[in-house]
């Protein structure tokens, strides 16, 4: 069992991988902004943790972070805002990923988009080009920090059934459960190929564990 510190508990993949952690035994602690979504935290059997992570310097992340074993990313501004996209995005993700490092915290696991990185190719006229920004920035410093990290980088995002089956080989986007990336989080912390990997993955036929197993050759 670990202690996890989940940032961005509220959102729509997080309440999916939520459950999932606590059933594989894990201990969560998820970090919300919004104190009135604390019920829908604690449903999922995780304890909620209220912190605004776009103000919260890194020693106040830090505190927030430490006794941890692993952090999970998985907070973002949700767009529209490019200001608070590189708040949130880019600067506060930059600072949580120090403030790990700070606590001593060795396992980082980054939710990102397929597509991510410096030649992430959105033009500046493109509204998602702020995000693309952020994102390119904040998986740079994780890869530099030292820390065993893993960027998951997951297509676009469905609302659809789990099917518990992706593809890590794919070199286009296309699409993926959002139930499936809450898989894919959860089955990654443990998983000893995964560290120090991006991994872009669509739907696909091979079974999680087994998909992610497969990066060790």
């Amino acid at each position: 069992m670990a202690r996890i510190a989940l940032i961005g508990g509220h959102g729509k993949v997080a309440l999916l991988a939520e459950p999932l952690l606590v059933s594989a035994g894990h201990e969560v602690d998820a970090l919300i902004r919004n104190p009135d979504h604390a019920g829908d935290v604690a449903r999922t059997g995780s304890v909620p943790v209220v912190a605004d992570v776009e103000h919260l310097d890194r020693d106040g992340l830090a505190e927030k972070l430490a006794g941890h074993d692993a952090v999970i990313w998985s907070a973002g501004a949700g767009g529209g805002d490019p200001a608070r996209t590189r708040a949130v995005d880019r600067d506060a993700a930059i600072r949580a990923i120090d403030a790990a490092a700070a606590a001593g915290i060795g396992r980082f696991v980054m939710v990102s988009y397929f597509g991510a990185g410096p030649d992430h190719g959105v033009p500046p006229a493109d509204p998602f080009h702020a995000y693309a920004e952020a994102k390119a920035a904040a998986d740079a410093h994780l890869r530099a920090s030292g820390l065993d990290w893993t960027i998951l980088a997951p297509s676009g995002l469905t609302l659809g059934a789990s099917t518990g089956l992706i593809d890590v080989t794919a070199t286009e986007p296309a699409t993926v459960a959002r139930g499936d990336v809450a898989a894919v989080i959860v089955a990654s912390l443990d998983e000893p190929a995964t560290v120090r990997r991006a991994i872009a993955f669509n739907t696909g036929s091979v079974p999680i564990a087994q998909a992610l197993a497969g990066l060790a050759g």
